[in-house]
C-alpha cells in the first residue's frame, strides 16, 4: 500500500495536484455496499454540495477473496493519493498504511460516542499484534461526543494533542431528526404489527474478543426470560455484525439504529449503542454475566455501576431488573449520564464538522 500510494502521488517522476473538491468516503466493515450508518448523514450532506465530487470506496474485506481484494484497494489508493478529503467511521488500514501527503484530510468520523469499555491502544483485544505502527495514523481530525472524551480518545488511538475534538458524532444527528423517528416507527409497526400494545425491549450486545473469533454470552437467560414475558413484552434480538451467522443470529433484520425510537427498554452489556439509545431517555439495563472476567482482561474507563441503571450478573435476576427500570427509573438520570457523554450531540454534529473543516459553506464553489 504505501508503494501504491506513492505511485499514485507520482512522487519520483513529477507529483500529482490534489483533486480539489474530491471526497472519499470509505470502510472495509460493511456489506453490499452500503454507505454505514455512522457516515451516512456527512455523506448525504457533502453529496448535496455542488462544490464536491463525491466518491465512495464501501465494502467488506471479510467477504472478499485476496485478488478481488487487492483489485479494489489499489483502487481506493489512487485516489487518496489526490483526494482532498477522506471520511472514514471506523479502523480502515489502508488509510494508516503510508506517508499521507498533508493537503490531503482524514476525517475520522467514529461509529460511536461516550465512553464505557476500554478500547484501541487501552486494550489487548482491539489490534492484533502483527500490525506495526498506528492503525489510527493520518488522521487529521477525529470527532467525539464530548469534550470529556478528548483525553481518552487522544491516548487509546496514540494521537497529537488537537486532533481530536468535541464535535458531537455525525451519527447522532438523525435521533433528533423528528421526519426521520417518524418514518423509522412506521417502518417498525408495518413490519410487526403484533409489537402494537407491547412493550418492546432491544437485547444488543456486543462480542467478546476480536472480530476474527467472536463470543457471545448470555444468550441461554435472554431467551428463558423471552418465554416466560412473550405476553407482555415484544423481544427484539440484534447482534454485534461480527457474531452474525457464526453460530449466533439476530430475529430481526432492522438495523439496530433504527430500532432505538421504538425501543422502551434496552438490554445490553458493553456496547456504545448505550450511548445512542439515552438520546430517547428511556431506560435500559446492563446484564453482563461475565463482568468479573471482562473487568479483569479488558477494564472500563468509568465504574461499570456508575451508570444509571441496575447491573445483572447472574441467572433469575434480569426478569425483576427489567420491572424495576420500566417502573423507577427517572429520565433525569438517563438525562444527566447523557449530558456528561455526549453534551455535543444536539442534532447539529454534522454541520460542526463541515464548519472545522470549511466544506460546504453557502459560498463555496
Amino acid at each position: 500500500m504505501p508503494f501504491l500510494y506513492r505511485r499514485y502521488c507520482g512522487f519520483g517522476k513529477g507529483t500529482r495536484e490534489i483533486q480539489k473538491g474530491l471526497v472519499l468516503f470509505a470502510d472495509s466493515h460493511t456489506r453490499e455496499g452500503k454507505i454505514p450508518f455512522s457516515m451516512r448523514r456527512m455523506y448525504e450532506t457533502v453529496s448535496s454540495c455542488p462544490a464536491y465530487q463525491v466518491d465512495t470506496f464501501i465494502t467488506r474485506f471479510e467477504d472478499m477473496g485476496y485478488g478481488q481484494m487487492l483489485r479494489w484497494i489499489r483502487g481506493f489508493m489512487k485516489q487518496y493519493a489526490v483526494a482532498e478529503y477522506v471520511f472514514i467511521c471506523d479502523n480502515f488500514l489502508p488509510v494508516s498504511s503510508c506517508e499521507k501527503r498533508p493537503e490531503t484530510t482524514v476525517v475520522q468520523l467514529w461509529h460511536s460516542g461516550g465512553i464505557l469499555k476500554k478500547s484501541g491502544y487501552d486494550t489487548a483485544d482491539d489490534i492484533p499484534k502483527l500490525y506495526r505502527g498506528n492503525v489510527y495514523k493520518n488522521y487529521d481530525l477525529v470527532t467525539v461526543s464530548a469534550p470529556e472524551l478528548i483525553p481518552i480518545f487522544t491516548k487509546l488511538m496514540g494521537l497529537p494533542e488537537g486532533t481530536v475534538k468535541a464535535t458531537g458524532i455525525s451519527r447522532s444527528d438523525w435521533y433528533f431528526d423528528e421526519q426521520w423517528n417518524r418514518s423509522m416507527r412506521e417502518q417498525f409497526y408495518r413490519r410487526y404489527p403484533e409489537a402494537e400494545g407491547r412493550q418492546v425491549i432491544l437485547w444488543a450486545p456486543t462480542f467478546r474478543g476480536n472480530a476474527g473469533s467472536p463470543r457471545l454470552y448470555g444468550m441461554d437467560e435472554i431467551k428463558r426470560v423471552m418465554e416466560r414475558t412473550k405476553e407482555r413484552y415484544f423481544w427484539l434480538l440484534k447482534l454485534h455484525p461480527h457474531l452474525e451467522g457464526k453460530g449466533f443470529f439476530s430475529n430481526c433484520d432492522i438495523p439496530t439504529e433504527e430500532l432505538l425510537c421504538v425501543t422502551d427498554l434496552l438490554i445490553t452489556d458493553y456496547s456504545s449503542v448505550l450511548f445512542d439509545y439515552m438520546a430517547y431517555e428511556k431506560p435500559f439495563v446492563f446484564f453482563a454475566p461475565d463482568l468479573e472476567s471482562y473487568e479483569k482482561t479488558r477494564g472500563f474507563y468509568l465504574p461499570y455501576d456508575s451508570y444509571p441503571t441496575t447491573v445483572v450478573t447472574g441467572e433469575g435476576e434480569l426478569e425483576d431488573a427489567i420491572a424495576h427500570e420500566f417502573s423507577n427509573r427517572a429520565s433525569q438520570d438517563i438525562r444527566e449520564a447523557y449530558g456528561f457523554h455526549m453534551s455535543c450531540c444536539d442534532g447539529h454534529a454534522t454541520e460542526r464538522i463541515l464548519s472545522i473543516l470549511d466544506m460546504c459553506r453557502e459560498d463555496a464553489g
